[in-house]
C-alpha cells in the first residue's frame, strides 16, 4: 500500500469509529460544554448502539455532562443501577425523571381527592427512582384546566397539593419542578401554560424544593420574551429544558437564538442542568453528530 493510500485508509477508518461509537481519539478529547445540557436516551442510539451505558459514554466522550431521562421510572432496576453507576463513574449529573402525574387529567387545577392522592402516590414511587439513579428534580405536569373552578381557585387547589407535595421530596433534597406547557401546539387544555404562572405558583408555594421548570420551546410558542421572562423569573426557575420552534429539533433549526439565549443564562450565574427535551432533525448517526455540532455552535464561550 502507497503512503497516499494508508493515509486515506487510516482517515476513513477513523471518521467510521467516530460515526459509530464515539470511541475515537478524537472523540474522547472533545472539551466539556460551558451549560450543562442534558442530553436523554435514543439520542445517540446509532452511534452508540451498545446500550443505555454506551450512550452515557459516548455523550460524556463529546462534552456532556448532565443527562435527564422521563422514562426512568419504568426501567428495570438493574438498568437504574448500571446508569447510575456509569454517571458516578464519569461525574455527570442526573437531571429530572417524571412523575407521570398526567398531562390529560384533572388532578392539580380540581379539588378531586381521589386524583390528588394518585399525584401524592406518584409522586412518592418516582422519588425512590430518584434516589436510586441520584436524580436531584422530579418533573411534574399540571394536569388540564377544571372548568368547573375559577381560574383563580384552581391555582388555590395547585398551590394546596403542591404545599403537600414538598413534604414528600423535602427529606431527600429533591426538588420538584412544575413545567407549564404550551396549549397552541401541544398541550391544548393544559392548566399552567406560561413560566409567569409558574412563578405565581411557585411564589405561593414558598418552599426551596418547589420551582419552575423552565422549557424554553413551551414558552416560545405561548408568547416569547424568552430572555427577560427569565430575568423576571430567575428566583423560581429550578431547571431549564429546551427544544427549537417550529419543530421541537435541536438549536439552529428553528427561530429562537439560542447563542443569545445561552450566553445570557451562563451570564447570569446559572449553573443548573439544560435539559435537551427534543428531537433531532437528521436522521441516524449523522442526525446525531448534527445535534452535538448544534450545540458547540450556540455554546457560550465564557463570562
Amino acid at each position: 500500500m502507497n503512503r497516499r493510500s494508508f493515509l486515506t485508509s487510516v482517515t476513513a477508518s477513523g471518521l467510521a469509529l467516530a460515526v459509530s461509537g464515539g470511541r475515537s481519539l478524537a472523540a474522547s478529547k472533545q472539551p466539556a460544554f460551558t451549560l450543562a445540557y442534558a442530553p436523554h436516551f435514543n439520542m445517540f442510539g446509532h452511534s452508540a448502539p451498545g446500550g443505555l451505558v454506551d450512550e452515557l459514554q459516548f455523550a460524556y466522550d463529546h462534552g456532556f455532562r448532565a443527562w435527564e431521562d422521563n422514562r426512568m421510572p419504568t426501567r428495570s432496576l438493574a438498568d437504574q443501577k448500571a446508569v447510575a453507576a456509569r454517571m458516578e463513574k464519569l461525574g455527570m449529573r442526573m437531571g429530572v425523571v417524571s412523575a407521570k402525574t398526567g398531562i390529560n387529567e384533572l388532578n392539580f387545577a380540581s379539588r378531586d381527592k381521589e386524583a390528588r392522592e394518585l399525584v401524592l402516590r406518584q409522586i412518592k414511587q418516582t422519588v425512590e427512582t430518584a434516589k436510586r439513579v441520584n436524580a436531584g428534580f422530579v418533573t411534574l405536569v399540571s394536569g388540564q384546566v377544571d372548568p368547573r373552578w375559577p381560574r383563580e381557585i384552581q391555582f388555590s387547589n395547585c398551590i394546596e397539593l403542591l404545599r403537600r407535595a414538598v413534604e414528600i421530596v423535602e427529606p431527600h433534597n429533591i426538588t420538584l419542578v412544575m413545567e407549564p406547557l404550551n396549549r397552541f401546539t401541544n398541550h391544548p387544555g393544559s392548566f399552567l401554560q406560561t413560566v409567569t404562572e409558574g412563578y405565581l405558583i411557585c411564589k405561593a408555594v414558598n418552599h426551596p424544593n418547589c420551582k419552575i421548570l423552565y422549557d424554553l420551546y413551551h414558552q416560545q410558542i405561548a408568547g416569547g420574551n424568552l430572555i427577560p421572562l427569565f430575568d423576571l423569573c430567575r428566583d423560581q426557575i429550578g431547571y431549564l429544558q429546551v427544544g427549537d420552534n417550529p419543530g421541537r429539533k435541536e438549536p439552529g433549526t428553528g427561530e429562537i437564538n439560542y447563542a443569545k439565549v445561552f450566553q445570557h443564562v451562563h451570564d447570569s450565574g446559572f449553573a443548573g442542568i439544560v435539559g435537551m427535551e427534543h428531537g433531532n432533525a437528521g436522521k441516524g448517526a449523522a442526525g446525531e453528530l448534527a445535534v452535538i455540532e448544534a450545540y458547540r455552535k450556540v455554546d457560550p464561550k465564557g463570562r
